[in-house]
C-alpha cells in the first residue's frame, strides 16, 4: 500500500518503470559480484567456522534423517537455528568441504537479500531511486562485509533473507488485508527467527512501516477490514494483528536466552556490570553511525571495555536523545526520519549489550539490518535538503558516482582480509587493541601450520592481557605438547592449577595427558575435579568413560558415556566410544553363549 501522491508517481512512471527497474537490478548483482567475487577463493576461518562446519561431524555427513532431527534439537553453539544448520548441511551436499561453494552461498543469500529489499521499498514507496539507494548502500556498505564473507554468519545474510520475505508478504497483506495473505508473513518470520534470532523485533518494525510508507494509520473508507474504525481502534488492529508475530518473537527471545545462559555464552554482571552495559550500548549506537559515515579499523572482534570515558557516554546521550527529540517533533513533516531512526535503534536491541553475550563491545555482523534505517534516512532526507537548490541533480548525480565507487572499493579491501585466518587476525590485532581473544586465535593457527614457536608468543600475549583467559593456557599447555614435552607440559598444566585451581579445561586437558602416560588413577582425579566446577561439562564424562574403560570398569564406562550424549546428544566421539563398548560387550556375549 502506498499514499496517494505515491500511487499517482506509479501511474506515471508506469510505461517506462520496466527499464529503470532493471537497470537497479543488474547494478545491484555486478556490483556486489565485484565486491564479493573473490570469496570464491577465500579459505575457512578458525573463528566459529570449526563449530559450524569444519569440525562439526554432523553438518560434514550432509543432509541426512538423523541430522535433520538433529538440526531441531541442537542447541550446539549457545543457540538453537535449525534453518541456519540445514543451510550448512545442504552446502556440504552440495560442494563438500570445498569453502568456495560455501561463500558462494553466503554471497548468493547477499544478493538476494539485496534485491528484496529494493523490490519491497520500490513497492512500498513508489520511489525507484530512493529504494534502489537504500539497497545499493546495504549491498556495498563494508560494514556488512563480516556478514557476507564469514560461512560462521550465514545466519546473519539467511535471517535477514526470510525476513525480506516476511515483509514483501507484508506488504502485499497491507495491500488487501485477509488472512490467507497473512500466513506468509508468519511463515517466513518463523524461518527468519530458526535462521537467527535476530528479528524478534520484526513486528515493531512492521508498525513502524504501517505509519510510513503504508500509511494504513491512515486507511481510506474503501478499505473493508479497516475503513470505519476511529484512530484509537485503528491503532488497536495494526496491534492486534500483529498478536501472532509478538507471541512468535516473545517465545524466540525466552529460548535463545535459555539455550545461551546454560551454553555459557551469557556474561554475568561481575564480569560486565550493568552501568558498563549501558554505558557501552550508547556509545556503540553512535560508533556504528560513526563508522557507517567512516568505515575504518573495521574488526572481527572489537574487545569489551573495562571502563568507558564518562564524556564519551553524555556525548553519546546526547545524541542519541537529539536525533529523537527531532524525529518526534517533525513525526507528520518527516515520517521517514522517525521510521528510520527507530528501525536503526530498535533493531539494534537485542545485540546492544545489555545482556552481554560474548566478550565483544560490538560487532560489525550487528548493522546488517539496523542500518537500513539510516540508508532510510539518507534515501529520503537528501533529496528533500536539495530540493531547491538550482543544480540539484547534477549534486546528486556527484555524489552517487562517487560515493558508490568508494564503497566497492573499501568493501572489496575490507573482504579480502578475510581471505584466511592468519590475514583476518593480524589485520584485527593492527585496527584494535588488548583483544586477547584474537591473540589467542591467531596462536592457534600459527599453531595448525607447526609454526610453535610463534604461537606460543600468542598464546602469552593473551595471558598477559588478560591472566583469566582460560583457553590461552589450555592452548598453550598443548603447543608444549606438541613439541614432544609431554612432562613440560604437564607440569605447567599443574603449575596452572597452583595458581588458578578452578579451570574446569585445564583440569581436564590435564587429565587427558596423564591418561597417555598411563596415570589412569590421576587423569581421573582431574576429570572428576572438572566435573565439580562444572558439572554439564560432556567432553569430561566422555574422558571419564574412557579412564574407566581404560581400567576395565566397563559399566561405568557406559554410564559416563551415555551422560556425555544426555548433555550434548551431537558430541559424536562419545556416541563413537559408546557404540565400540556396546559392540565388544554383545560380541563378547555372542562368544560366551556359542561357548556353552
Amino acid at each position: 500500500m502506498v499514499s496517494k501522491q505515491n500511487r499517482k508517481y506509479c501511474h506515471r512512471e508506469t510505461g517506462s518503470k520496466i527499464r529503470p527497474t532493471v537497470v537497479v537490478g543488474l547494478f545491484l548483482i555486478l556490483a556486489t559480484l565485484t565486491v564479493y567475487w573473490q570469496v570464491r577463493n577465500h579459505e575457512f576461518i578458525g573463528y566459529d567456522d570449526d563449530g559450524y562446519v569444519t569440525e562439526n561431524p554432523r553438518v560434514q555427513n550432509g543432509l541426512t534423517l538423523k541430522n535433520i532431527i538433529w538440526a531441531f534439537e541442537s542447541t550446539h553453539k549457545s543457540n538453537w537455528h535449525p534453518t541456519t544448520w540445514l543451510s550448512h548441511m545442504l552446502d556440504v551436499q552440495l560442494f563438500g568441504m570445498n569453502p568456495g561453494g560455501h561463500h558462494m552461498t553466503s554471497m548468493l543469500f547477499h544478493i538476494l537479500n539485496s534485491l528484496l529489499l529494493f523490490a519491497v521499498f520500490n513497492r512500498m514507496t513508489g520511489k525507484l531511486w530512493q529504494s534502489g539507494f537504500v539497497a545499493a548502500m546495504f549491498a556495498l556498505h563494508p560494514l556488512h562485509v563480516e556478514s557476507v564473507a564469514w560461512v560462521a554468519e550465514r545466519k546473519d545474510v539467511l535471517s535477514t533473507f526470510f525476513g525480506m520475505l516476511t515483509l514483501w508478504s507484508y506488504a502485499r497483506y497491507a495491500e488487501h488485508p485477509d488472512t490467507n495473505r497473512f500466513l506468509p508473513v508468519i511463515g517466513f518470520f518463523v524461518l527468519s527467527l530458526m535462521a537467527k534470532p535476530m528479528l524478534v523485533t520484526l513486528p515493531f518494525v512492521l508498525l513502524l512501516l504501517d505509519y510510513w510508507p503504508l500509511r494504513r494509520a491512515k486507511i481510506r473508507s474503501s478499505d473493508d477490514d479497516a475503513g470505519n474504525l476511529q484512530p484509537r481502534s485503528l491503532v488497536f488492529f495494526l496491534i492486534w494483528e500483529k498478536i501472532p508475530l509478538f507471541f512468535l518473537s516473545l517465545a524466540s527471545c525466552f529460548a535463545t536466552f535459555f539455550v545461551q545462559r546454560k551454553g555459557g555464552a551469557i556474561g554475568t554482571f561481575d564480569t560486565h556490570p550493568f552501568f558498563v552495559r549501558v554505558s557501552n550500548a550508547l556509545v556503540s549506537y553512535t560508533k556504528y553511525i560513526q563508522k557507517m559515515i567512516w568505515p575504518d579499523n573495521l574488526a572481527v572482534l572489537y574487545p569489551h571495555p573495562a571502563s568507558i570515558y564518562w564524556w564519551q557516554v553524555i556525548g553519546a546521550f546526547l545524541l542519541l536523545s537529539g536525533v529523537t527529540f527531532l524525529a518526534i517533533r517533525y513525526l507528520k513533516k518527516l515520517p521517514w526520519l522517525a521510521v528510520g531512526w527507530f528501525w536503526y535503534l530498535g533493531t539494534l536491541v537485542p545485540v546492544i549489550g545489555l545482556v552481554q553475550v560474548g566478550t565483544q563491545a560490538m560487532a560489525d555482523r550487528y548493522t546488517y539490518v539496523p542500518l537500513i534505517g539510516l540508508f532510510i534516512i539518507l534515501a529520503w532526507g537528501v533529496p528533500q535538503l536539495v530540493d531547491r537548490w538550482r543544480h540539484k541533480t547534477k549534486l546528486v548525480f556527484t555524489i552517487l558516482t562517487t560515493l558508490f565507487p568508494i564503497l566497492i572499493a573499501t568493501s572489496w579491501i575490507q573482504a579480502r582480509y578475510w581471505q584466511n585466518s592468519i590475514t583476518l587476525f593480524r589485520h584485527t590485532l593492527d585496527v584494535t587493541s588488548a583483544n586477547f581473544v584474537i591473540q589467542n586465535n591467531l596462536g592457534f593457527e600459527l599453531a595448525f601450520q607447526s609454526r610453535t614457536d610463534d604461537a606460543i608468543k600468542h598464546y602469552k600475549e593473551a595471558l598477559s592481557i588478560n591472566p583469566d583467559f582460560e583457553m590461552a593456557y589450555i592452548n598453550l599447555g598443548k603447543a608444549l605438547l606438541s613439541q614432544g614435552k609431554l612432562d613440560e607440559s604437564v607440569n605447567y598444566y599443574q603449575n596452572v592449577l597452583a595458581i588458578k585451581p578452578n579451570y574446569a579445561g585445564v583440569h581436564h586437558n590435564l587429565g587427558i595427558m596423564l591418561l597417555r602416560r598411563g596415570e589412569i588413577d590421576k587423569a581421573i582425579f582431574h576429570f572428576r575435579e572438572a566435573l565439580r566446577i562444572r558439572y554439564d561439562y560432556a567432553e569430561v564424562y566422555n574422558s571419564l568413560g574412557a579412564a574407566m574403560a581404560a581400567r576395565g570398569e566397563i559399566k561405568k564406562a557406559i554410564m559416563y558415556f551415555k551422560e556425555a550424549l544426555r548433555i550434548r546428544p551431537d558430541l559424536l566421539t562419545a556416541e563413537q566410544n559408546l557404540n565400540k563398548l556396546e559392540n565388544k560387550m554383545a560380541l563378547k556375549s555372542k562368544v560366551t553363549l556359542d561357548f556353552k
